[in-house]
């Protein structure tokens, strides 16, 4: 796998950088997080669009920054190596917007909500994976076999249900924002995945 890692650099990009700002923001400089969480009414009231893109930087603790480059590390090279880099770095970074949007769209009349976290990229590249391999069977927590169709969802359906017992500053909504950014991306970029997918569902 780590081989695997080191021949799709923007995946080895991402997993570095989020790693290393992950660390300095909660052991060094803990005030970045503040700084860069992403915050609707800030953005929208004094157009502080920076955070469209840092809050997927910094998150609120450890277990939130491995959660998400353990699964990143696990699917990002996967698909990298299908679609390629540049594509990649689109279904990345576009699910990251999505997931933002919809954070603004539900938060941008409260001043006080702010999240954080690479949750939507990364659960854009999940899904992206879900269209390919629907029916791969994962090692959840590395014990529990789960096809990867069903841990998509329910990785969704529990951050909503999280977001709606005001789960802290994680961004609960990202997940599904993310999600359908990733989904739609895959499919606009690489339009083959359509025929993929209904073949894994015993459709095509």
């Amino acid at each position: 796998m780590l081989a695997e890692l080191i021949q799709t650099p923007v995946s080895l990009f991402f997993l570095t950088l989020n790693l290393l700002v992950g660390a300095y923001s909660l052991f060094v400089d803990p005030s970045l997080i503040g700084k860069w969480a992403f915050r609707p009414y800030v953005v929208r009231q004094r157009h502080e669009l920076g955070r469209w893109v840092t809050a997927g930087f910094v998150h609120v603790g450890l277990a939130h920054l491995a959660f998400n480059m353990i699964t990143l590390y696990y699917f990002g090279p996967q698909i990298e190596g299908v679609l390629g880099p540049w594509r990649f770095l689109a279904i990345y970074l576009g699910s990251e917007l999505a997931a933002n949007a919809l954070t603004y769209w539900r938060h941008k009349d409260d001043p006080n909500y702010s999240a954080v976290g690479a949750s939507g990229a990364i659960s854009g590249v999940l899904f992206s994976f879900v269209l390919f391999a629907p029916f791969a069977m994962l090692g959840v927590m590395f014990i529990i076999p789960m096809p990867a169709i069903v841990f998509a969802v329910l990785y969704v359906a529990l951050s909503i249900y999280s977001s709606k017992q005001g789960g802290g500053r994680i961004a609960h909504e990202a997940h599904l924002g993310g999600a359908l950014g990733g989904v739609v991306l895959t499919i606009l970029l690489y339009p083959p995945v359509i025929g993929i997918f209904l073949s894994e569902l015993g459709l095509g």
